[in-house]
């Protein structure tokens, strides 16, 4: 996250650990006298032809369309959907593992970097010059920091078109801000040691409004460049746009009204100001971007004032990480004087401190306008983004849908990234009609307002099962003793404590979650654990079977893996399912614990972003700490079987789990590495399948800063082949 004085920056996965239940153990005892060799029971699946006869975007309209082939960069040549096909091996060079200052890509690749920290979006603003202050306000029309989830909006005229490669919205998060990249502007702090515990450092008003307009949200048309290669974007556009933390938002759905969001901003519920920690995304049905908030936590800050809330509204607040006296990860938004703000409450807003009779008389609510899907229609620059509350409130990594299907209900899932945090799925009420595609916020509230959240239990045999997070139902009820639920509000505002009381698996660090368009199944990356087996309250199991030391330290699951499940009988709206592990991330000499078989050509740790292209290759990027001495982090491509493709395995600590088909040279192989200290984030690619976007987050050395400057920026990288033809055109013959 961001730096105190000059400190080492806080790493990506600084998340709270605010998880006390037990969950894993009941669970554990239960499931384990179930007959293991039921894990053995295969999976289900769906054709190529049916899932995309089914899908109207991702590429693919819901006519006879499909891939391009390769064609030696001319017009694609469209096979009949019957005739979808992946490639059955890969073919690229694997690039070698790396830590150099720069970024490397397969041969016969080009990777550009594009669109760094600070860009203008518009004309009248500066150029971002190194050392020299670029002001807070003019971030609003920049763009922000620490790229991450994105997605290519295909452009005809002014109308969303999914087939559209010639022109189109790149839509990206900026999840938060490195100050070390915005230190030539000061990251001052002012102490004060007889001031409340949460204000003994202050910060400037300029510093904290700059932050606050890196965050956010960029809306941003490009249009392909004259020589047919990559993209520019289109200066002045109408669309270009940000959406920054301090942006007006609706409070949609179950939760808008609720007692529990009034503030003094808006005491009638409905609006709150800012969307922030901006992760992962996702792509609606209909045509609009889903963007998520994470760790929106380490903005706010909490004083003393237990005596005050009741002992639910202190529970509450604590399994999301505030606890008393609490400032935040070191970002002191709440702290510049009043007197430097430019809009009413500018700072104080992120004190959720209670410090009257009334809720409305203060911000303690404003923790909980935040930590939702929050839905933006890049196509109407002047709509306001909606929070989507029925989907739950936590440290949503991405949301990905599962394949429409006419007269059926819309279906996404999610992860909460945090340790010993939650897997999720909503099923939306309204059943899918193709008639809303393009039909903006309006589909929105039709399909993401009303609707039924569950969360994940992933029993010891191979089987799960979605368990409903319902006021009335399953226990979520007033007699519920650490946290009573008198409400659905309160069930999606503290979802968290909803899932605990439901008997939710643990994970370990739940992140990105893509669906295949092979076979229906749905992939999660687990990014790491430090606690797993190592806290009672964490114990291994079969869906997080791994506890090792590293380097004679006990480190818990330290490199991640990947899981993923099939719904019974291929419906996504199934309350039962089956799973395995599909990968084990570990470096490939650390024998015992590299159950994949991964080696030197695709070895990686801490998965976190995934997806899903239109032609089944799913791209596996990484974030990781544990094994940056021997390599940067990455971009994978892969090609994964089925759900019970692989055999049973036995940890290095005893536990039996599922696990996929070993990996090879021919299934998974790196891609991409990208420079020192950063990491690989965010992924889209175009319609055509000619350019493949990425995102680099908190570079190290001098990778992204302007020529001959110092100061490293966060940039997307646009990768292209050098031939112009399709990306993996070569395992596409």
């Amino acid at each position: 996250m961001t730096l105190l004085n000059n400190k080492q920056p806080l790493a990506h996965e600084v998340v709270e650990d605010s998880n006390p239940s037990n969950n894993i153990d009941f669970q554990t005892i239960i499931s384990r006298r179930l007959n293991r060799r039921s894990i053995l029971k295969g999976g289900t699946g769906l054709t190529a032809a049916a899932f995309f006869g089914a899908l109207p975007l991702v590429g693919c309209s819901d006519d006879n369309d499909s891939i391009p082939t390769k064609n030696n960069g001319n017009d694609a040549a469209i096979p009949a959907q019957g005739d979808l096909k992946r490639p059955e091996t890969l073919k690229f060079t694997a690039v070698a593992h790396s830590t150099a200052e720069t970024m490397s890509v397969a041969a016969g690749y080009k990777a550009e970097m594009i669109l760094p920290l600070g860009t203008p979006l518009i004309s009248g603003i500066d150029d971002w010059k190194d050392n020299r202050e670029q002001s807070a306000e003019s971030f609003e029309w920049r763009m922000g920091d620490n790229h991450d989830g994105m997605w290519f909006f295909g452009k005809k005229g002014t109308a969303y078109d999914a087939k559209a490669s010639e022109n189109g919205l790149l839509v990206m998060n900026h999840e938060y801000v490195n100050s070390s990249e915005l230190s030539p502007f000061g990251y001052h702090v002012i102490q004060d040691k007889n001031a409340a515990p949460i204000f003994q450092n202050r910060r400037l008003a300029s510093d904290v409004r700059r932050e606050v307009n890196c965050h956010g949200v960029a809306v941003v048309e490009m249009k392909r460049r004259a020589d047919g290669m990559g993209y520019e974007m289109v200066s002045n556009s109408k669309y270009n746009r940000r959406i920054t933390s301090s942006t007006t938002t609706q409070l949609a759905g179950p939760v808008a009204g609720s007692d529990l969001v009034k503030t003094k901003f808006d005491p009638t519920g409905f609006q709150t100001r800012g969307i922030n920690n901006n992760c992962g995304a996702g792509l609606s049905p209909w045509g609009t971007y889903l963007t998520t908030e994470e760790n929106f936590l380490g903005v706010f800050a909490r004083g003393q004032d237990a005596s005050q809330l009741s002992a639910g509204q202190n529970y509450g607040r604590e399994r999301y990480g505030a606890t008393e006296n609490f400032s935040g990860f070191e970002y002191l938004w709440h702290t510049p004087d009043a007197k430097d703000a430019k809009i009413v409450d500018e700072f104080s807003r992120w004190d959720m401190t209670a410090t009257s009779a009334s809720a409305t008389d203060d911000y303690r609510n404003g923790f909980n306008t935040f930590g939702y899907i929050t839905e933006i229609d890049p196509f109407d620059q002047n709509s306001m983004p909606q929070k989507r509350t029925a989907l739950g409130r936590f440290a949503h990594e991405n949301c990905a849908y599962a394949p429409v299907e006419q007269g059926k209900p819309v279906v996404f899932y999610m992860g909460d990234d945090a340790r010993g945090e939650y897997i999720y799925k909503f099923v939306s009420k309204a059943t899918w009609s193709n008639v809303d595609i393009g039909g903006g916020l309006k589909a929105g509230d039709k399909y993401l307002n009303e609707g039924t959240l569950y969360a994940a239990i992933f029993n010891e045999n191979g089987r799960g099962e979605w368990k409903a997070l319902i006021h009335g139902q399953n226990g979520l009820d007033a007699l519920n003793s650490e946290l009573p639920f008198h409400g659905q509000d309160e069930v999606l505002v503290f979802a968290r404590a909803a899932a605990d009381a439901v008997g939710a698996t643990k994970m370990d660090r739940p992140e990105w979650v893509s669906v295949s368009p092979i076979t229906g199944e749905v992939y999660v990356t687990l990014t790491n654990n430090k606690y797993r087996g190592v806290r009672d309250d964490q114990p291994v199991s079969a869906s997080n079977p791994r506890s090792y030391n590293t380097g004679g330290k006990a480190r818990g699951n330290d490199n991640g893996h990947i899981i993923r499940w099939a719904e019974a009988g291929g419906d996504h709206a199934a309350t039962s399912f089956d799973w395995d592990i599909y990968l084990f991330a570990a470096p490939n000499d650390l024998v015992a614990e590299n159950l994949s078989q991964l080696n030197d050509s695709n070895d990686f740790s801490s998965p976190d972003g995934l997806y899903f292209d239109p032609r089944g290759v799913l791209w596996i990027q990484t974030d990781d700490g544990a094994y940056t001495d021997t390599s940067s982090c990455m971009l994978l491509a892969a090609l994964p079987g089925n759900v019970s493709d692989g055999a049973i395995q036995t940890t290095s600590v005893g536990q039996q789990t599922r696990v996929g088909m070993p990996a090879s040279n021919d299934n998974i192989k790196r891609f991409f590495v990208g420079p020192e200290g950063c990491e690989v984030t965010g992924i889209t690619m175009t319609p055509d399948f000619k350019t493949l976007f990425i995102n680099i987050q908190h570079p190290g050395n001098t990778w992204g800063a302007v020529a001959g400057g110092s100061t490293p920026r966060s940039a997307t990288v646009m990768i292209t082949r050098e031939d112009g033809d399709v990306i993996l055109a070569e395992s596409f013959v």
